[in-house]
């Protein structure tokens, strides 16, 4: 069989079944192909062919060997690529991380690359996608777990499998490359359905369960910008994890879910035999009959008809009233400020509101990546580039962030690479919390008056990024590169591999030939 057949083949297996599980080895073509999972079509950049795209799971230890095939040919669109696994730390595997211009050049059309790395203390919900342009947003996005066989929280649920993966996203009836300069979304999709205002009444995605068993739901968003707020008729959800990380078991009935975040919710399906809204509203949205912003969870035996049920919430999930289940305590001094290095990273927007300045610079990626600077030399974050966007840490030890709230557009939801956090200060809320913060790699700014602090421990040598994940906020320059223990980057065990050496001669070359 020709390379092309089982390309063809390959491809057509993919666009079968959403949410199809692969890894954690595994072969992930990126594609072009138009979908309409509103009912509206549309061109765009698929990983495997579907929207999301297919499960990537595997168990704690595991090696992860994901081969990322470029076979874009879209020019509308961006053509080159690269995968962020997110929420996964890489420890020692910084070169795999994903951020185009920070640890890698992009791949381009026609060839792969092999993302190798192994996942040995990290369990929990995670997702991947493009960390290029904002490729993210025309599609390439899609679930990862990593599997725990002795998950200590296991005794709380019956089912968790690919079936209680509910994926939250933003869609857009326009290319990011024809994005207005205040970019709005078009529907909502949950497991990569939904609906839109005057828009056909498309089939809604279905969560099928038995009546008395207890499932795991592990909510993901993928969302470009929104928030979500999560909620499933006449049900209580039972917050077991948030960002791969077990927390004491919370109950609440409803959460909203910020873009990159991830939460595992228990649900007892104790509620008589028939159809109930899954709703994931954005902000200043609804649920009404048309199915907006909404799934139907349906108990075996229902019939096959949209829900009449209605939402009745009074328990939402405030962030203080999370706790991790083990090691609850936040490194460093129990007091503001008593951490060895202490930033604050003061954010607003430009007069135009086209550019994001964090500390008075706007984050303009490099054209050599931040981590081929310091594998060619480069000995101090002051020697890097962009200038004012990166930031040296010292090995070993604690480090305190302060984020303000308030800056336009917000709030916003910011990640850090490499690591989770403690958060000691969440938004909306002026006490500090060093005994049992919960521990996550996305949280909120909040609003104005807010002062959202976290702290991490410098325990993996690289440059890693932090962004706001609304990504067009980071493309607007909403980030800056942490360049942590640079004199040991060069020691990672292994070393970069030969392909990563090869991705920005070739990438160089591509830019030239068809900028030419």
């Amino acid at each position: 069989m020709s390379q092309l057949c089982s390309t063809v083949l390959l491809l057509a297996s993919f666009s079968t079944v959403a949410l199809a599980a692969i890894g954690p080895i595994a072969t992930l073509p990126i594609v072009n192909k138009v979908i309409a999972p509103d009912g509206y079509s549309r061109d765009t950049v698929l990983a495997g062919g579907t929207f999301p795209g297919p499960l990537i799971q595997g168990n704690k230890g595991n090696d992860f060997k994901i081969n990322v095939i470029d076979q874009l040919t879209d020019t509308s669109m961006p053509t080159a690529t690269s995968i962020h696994w997110h929420g996964l730390f890489q420890h020692t595997t910084n070169y795999v991380d994903g951020p185009a211009f920070v640890t890698q050049c992009p791949i381009i059309p026609g060839h792969s690359f092999l993302y190798d790395f192994n996942v040995p203390q990290q369990a929990g919900t995670f997702w991947y996608h493009s960390h290029f342009a904002n490729q993210y947003c025309d599609g390439l996005r899609g679930p990862l777990v990593v599997y725990d066989p002795n998950d200590p929280q296991k005794h709380l649920y019956d089912v968790d499998n690919e079936s209680t993966v509910i994926t939250l996203a933003d869609w857009y009836h326009y290319l990011s490359t024809n994005a207005p300069p205040i970019p709005a979304f078009n529907s909502s999709l949950i497991n990569g359905k939904g609906r839109y205002p005057g828009g056909p009444a498309v089939a809604l995605s279905v969560v099928n369960v038995s009546r008395g068993q207890r499932y795991r739901f592990r909510l993901v968003s993928i969302s470009c910008d929104p928030s979500f707020t999560f909620s499933i008729d006449g049900h209580q959800l039972t917050i077991i994890e948030v960002d791969g990380n077990n927390v004491q078991p919370l109950h609440v009935d409803n959460l909203e879910i910020f873009a990159g975040q991830r939460y595992s919710v228990v649900m007892t399906a104790n509620q008589p035999v028939g159809n109930y809204w899954i709703r994931s509203v954005p902000p200043g949205g609804e649920v009404d009959n048309s199915g907006l912003n909404a799934a139907i969870l349906r108990y075996n035996g229902a019939p096959s008809k949209n829900p009449t049920s209605n939402s009745s919430l009074s328990l939402p999930l405030v962030e203080t009233n999370l706790h991790p289940l083990t090691n609850p305590r936040a490194p460093g001094n129990p007091v503001p400020g008593g951490a060895d290095i202490n930033i604050n990273l003061n954010v607003v927007i430009n007069d135009a509101h086209t550019q994001f300045l964090v500390n008075g610079v706007v984050f303009d990626p490099p054209s050599v990546p931040v981590l081929l600077q310091i594998l060619s030399g480069a000995s101090s974050a002051a020697s890097l580039l962009p200038s004012g966007s990166i930031y040296g840490l010292e090995p070993n030890k604690v480090v305190e962030l302060v984020i303000p709230g308030g800056a336009v557009g917000g709030p916003h939801p910011v990640h850090l690479h490499g690591h989770a956090f403690s958060v000691v200060r969440s938004a909306g809320n002026s006490t500090y919390n060093f005994d049992n913060p919960v521990v996550r790699d996305v949280v909120s700014i909040g609003n104005t008056g807010d002062e959202v602090t976290i702290r991490f421990v410098t325990d993996n040598p690289g440059p890693w990024f932090f962004h706001c994940h609304i990504d067009w906020h980071l493309s607007a320059g909403f980030a800056v590169v942490f360049a942590e223990d640079v004199p040991d980057v060069p020691k990672l065990d292994g070393g970069v591999s030969s392909a990563w050496k090869q991705l920005c001669p070739l990438y160089n070359q591509y830019i030239n030939q068809t900028s030419s």
